[in-house]
């Protein structure tokens, strides 16, 4: 049966307008029961707004995969309902029946635009114009949603379903549904590679993946197979024999390179990097209050040698002298990663940071060694240390030098920082920067949360992890295990056990993390422990003691200091 949740958008949404598509009358005889007559034209007024606005941006993410114009449109919704109350009518008749022929007349906003999902037929015209990603949404008119749903599975759920059957108007032809259906569009998933079974799986399309903490701290390199997965698109695949880099914006013209010249015509410079998710540790957000986004636990980090062209050697070869400093003033990269309407994953660094000698931003080939994997950005990616991985833009296919940032969803409206009073009422993303270094983070990584030890152990051993964005090096992890209110210093190590550590980084330029463990006396009263760590950088920034004074709507720059509880079993023989 439809469903409609709100009585009082019968007289006003596009689905519904006799004038334009004559299918209204069906749609409103098929009401048994009407809203309740105590809803007055004042409340009508009040809500006609926010309800047009609501929906316009709650299925807008739906076609776009937009997550925070989908998350907007949804606090919207839910505000609504429990402003008027959810009202139902239910249809006692069918739904007109259209043909595929007829729906597809409708692809233009003069006659409407309509679109069909598994079997239903559905008016969206109305919030076309509000659409934040412009045009792009016209490419699904008069078609099917399917091949967007597709791409943008994480959108496929109950209450974006709800939203949707607000503008069913009809069926699809039995005859063009079996049509479709023979004709089934193809996962743009199915080639992506094959994954560890240990990694946790945040989102499966794309694919989000963190490995156990616990396997953080077994190597201060991260094997690439357990090394965090964070995909906004489908991984593409990309010939290395014919893969091609574009260099443009500079005064000398497009320079294009092969992966040859890449490995040939520029010195091979290798580092150790640290990258991290600007949603790591969003879960402990979560508890706070909900936010929207993938739900990290804290190991969306990991650590990697990489190996690869300098960009400032690129960009020197592409034409670039001290000059193009006075109007350039950001270094922009394109992925090969794309949409269903081509929109290529996209972000920007600073020129500053992208030139610098001391900057060592790579166009890296290799991972740990070997060729870059697929999942992390085969066959070439940036590697921008220092910096939020967002920035660090995989399956390179364009560098541009320009005055402006890059204009990508993923650098103008999302992955920034906001007030905790900043809701989705009030966000203004173009008020905030971009996210680019990120600030001193550890958390700890064995025991975990919850976990049990026998009072015979005696002693308790704690590893973790600590970074800091901006090559700030981290000088000291505290650790404390009774809340925060005595603190022992762990001891901090930049390599495996049993082998020399790496050199002391120069000043500025610390891109890996440390790893650190402590080892000390079981509290002999206690039955459990509260496990608290704090790191600090050697500008001595150092991490907030809590989650509510950070927290921010979409659940990023997460670094508060990080807890486990650990229960201590007593023995039996001793109680």
């Amino acid at each position: 049966m439809l469903l409609f949740r709100r009585c009082h958008s019968l007289t006003r949404l596009g689905p519904l307008n006799t004038q334009r598509h004559q299918v209204a009358p069906a749609v409103v005889s098929c009401a048994v029961r009407l809203c309740s007559s105590s809803s007055s034209s004042e409340d009508h007024r009040s809500h006609q707004h926010v309800h047009s606005v609501s929906w316009k941006h709650g299925l807008a993410g739906l076609l776009a995969g937009t997550g925070a114009v989908l998350a907007y449109g949804l606090h919207h919704h839910k505000a609504e309902r429990a402003d008027i109350g959810v009202q139902t009518i239910e249809k006692s008749s069918s739904l007109p029946v259209f043909s595929q022929e007829e729906v597809t007349k409708h692809r233009s906003l003069e006659n409407g635009i309509w679109v069909t999902y598994k079997g239903g037929v559905y008016d969206i015209t109305e919030f076309v114009a509000m659409h934040p990603g412009g045009d792009k949404i016209l490419l699904a008119a008069g078609g099917a949603l399917e091949p967007f749903w597709a791409l943008y599975a994480v959108h496929n759920q109950e209450h974006v379903l709800e939203i949707l059957s607000e503008y069913k108007v009809g069926e699809l032809s039995l005859e063009d549904l079996k049509k479709q259906q023979a004709v089934k569009s193809s996962d743009p998933y199915s080639s992506d590679p094959e994954r560890h079974p240990v990694l946790h799986i945040n989102n499966l399309k794309p694919f989000n993946a963190e490995p156990p903490p616990e396997i953080l701290s077994d190597s201060y390199i991260t094997p690439s197979a357990f090394f965090f997965k964070r995909n906004h698109l489908p991984v593409p695949q990309v010939d290395p024999a014919s893969y091609q880099l574009h260099v443009e914006g500079l005064p000398g013209g497009t320079l294009t390179l092969s992966l040859e010249d890449l490995k040939t015509r520029f010195p091979k410079h290798t580092i150790t990097a640290t990258l991290q998710c600007a949603g790591n540790r969003r879960s402990e957000m979560n508890k706070v209050k909900q936010v929207k986004g993938l739900n990290w636990g804290i190991a969306a980090i990991s650590n990697a040698t990489w190996s690869g062209a300098l960009l400032r050697d690129v960009l020197l070869a592409a034409g670039y002298k001290p000059d193009v400093a006075q109007w350039a003033r950001h270094v922009q990269f394109e992925g090969l990663d794309t949409d269903v309407t081509g929109t290529t994953y996209g972000a920007s660094i600073p020129l500053n940071k992208a030139v610098s000698e001391e900057g060592d931003v790579l166009l890296a080939y290799q991972m740990n060694g070997e060729d870059i994997p697929p999942d992390h950005g085969f066959p070439v990616r940036v590697v921008v240390p220092g910096t939020v991985g967002a920035r660090n833009v995989k399956w390179l296919g364009k560098i541009v030098v320009s005055a402006d940032e890059s204009s990508s969803h993923w650098q103008q409206n999302d992955y920034k920082g906001f007030s905790p009073g900043t809701d989705w009422d009030t966000v203004d993303f173009k008020s905030a920067p971009a996210i680019q270094e990120l600030p001193i983070q550890s958390a700890i990584t064995t025991p975990a949360d919850s976990a049990e030890i026998d009072r015979s152990e005696e002693t308790l051993t704690v590893k973790g992890y600590a970074w800091s964005g901006g090559g700030r090096e981290v000088v000291r992890v505290d650790v404390s295990l009774d809340g925060g209110k005595t603190w022992q210093v762990a001891q901090l190590r930049s390599g495996d056990k049993g082998q020399a550590p790496e050199p002391s980084p120069p000043t500025g330029r610390a891109w890996a993390w440390k790893l650190w463990e402590i080892t000390a006396p079981l509290p002999p009263d206690a039955r459990e422990l509260e496990i608290v760590c704090k790191a600090v950088d050697n500008s001595y920034n150092m991490q907030p003691d809590t989650v509510p004074p950070i927290w921010n709507l979409r659940g990023v720059l997460s670094n508060a200091w990080h807890r486990v509880t650990v229960k201590i079993r007593e023995d039996e023989s001793e109680e």
